[in-house]
């Protein structure tokens, strides 16, 4: 861990903080902090900042509730920047958005974004309006039984790929059942957060395991 006097602020006594979700690390905003409200972020846990408009210290959420839990801040190479990686409880943008980055510019028209989330939101998407001639929609329509029934199909043909030794066709097959897998957590209503969590905090008891093992 480095310490914070090593960290390079401007002629204002300010560093500028990109704030990341630990989830979908999606950028949530960018904001300033000084020295007194980095030590605040730290000893709480978090996020606080520097309003340069309001000339006053701002403790994230608050007022709205949006609270921000600081996972873990890192510097750049320079250290005259911050990510502080964040679990936010709700929207970062002051205008009600998930991020303060929801307005596109500009994009390639040969390389494409792609997350677990944007998947999400487009299967969220056959399922809340049914689309003529969509396999999702179609699934959704269908419901658990056959939803389910796809997901043994699939589970079973990586199996099969994974037996045969082909590793083209086992990431190929896995792809297919992490689709159907997907379908079936939104007919259940599980989120992409939801399977995030359950996974962080096996990964803390396997870490706890790990040391009173050495202990």
């Amino acid at each position: 861990m480095i310490d914070i006097e090593k960290l390079r602020f401007d002629e204002k006594g300010l560093i500028p903080a990109v704030v990341v979700d630990s989830a979908s690390k999606r950028v949530l905003t960018l904001a300033y902090m000084n020295r007194e409200s980095l030590k605040i972020s730290m000893e709480k846990g978090l996020t606080c900042f520097w309003s340069r408009s309001r000339q006053e210290l701002w403790l994230k959420g608050e007022t709205s509730g949006n609270y921000q839990h600081i996972v873990s801040i890192t510097a750049d190479c320079d250290m005259d920047a911050l990510v502080v990686t964040v679990e936010p409880e709700g929207p970062a943008c002051h205008l009600g958005s998930f991020s303060c980055f929801e307005n596109p510019l500009w994009h390639s028209d040969d390389r494409h974004e792609f997350s677990l989330e944007m998947l999400m939101e487009e299967l969220r998407g056959r399922q809340e309006q049914k689309k003529e001639g969509s396999y999702t929609s179609y699934l959704f329509e269908k419901g658990l039984d056959k939803i389910l029934k796809k997901v043994g199909e699939e589970a079973t043909e990586v199996i099969v790929a994974a037996k045969n030794d082909d590793r083209r066709e086992t990431v190929y097959e896995i792809a297919d059942l992490a689709y159907h897998v997907m379908v079936l957590m939104l007919q259940m209503g599980i989120s992409l957060e939801d399977v995030h969590k359950e996974l962080a905090s096996r990964h803390i008891i396997d870490h706890k395991v790990k040391q009173e093992k050495m202990t």
